[in-house]
């Protein structure tokens, strides 16, 4: 079982522009310049990179949807601070 994770993520107030910004991810844009124009999140400004984190350190819907999800495949989460569009990196 993964312990740590490296990620990436989109904050947004909307359900419907996280499913837009899927959208465009899965046709070829780049998460880093879809993460710095529509982000509402400080990590914005590093292409929505949030490092490596511990399990457990992220809020509970965003920390299970990391460990459960697949690498390399953006998906979308819920959670008190809005929807994010996530792609992890890599778990270790």
């Amino acid at each position: 079982m993964a312990r740590t994770a490296a990620a990436l993520h989109i904050l947004v107030k909307h359900e419907s522009l996280a499913k837009d910004l899927l959208e465009q991810l899965k046709k070829g844009a780049k998460f880093q310049v879809l993460a710095k124009k529509h982000s509402t999140c400080p990590s914005a400004k590093k292409g929505g990179d949030l490092g490596e984190f511990r399990q457990g350190s992220m809020v509970p819907q965003f920390d299970k949807a990391v460990f459960k999800n697949e690498v390399l495949t953006p998906f979308i989460v819920k959670t008190k601070f809005g929807w994010h569009v996530v792609k992890v990196l890599y778990k270790t």
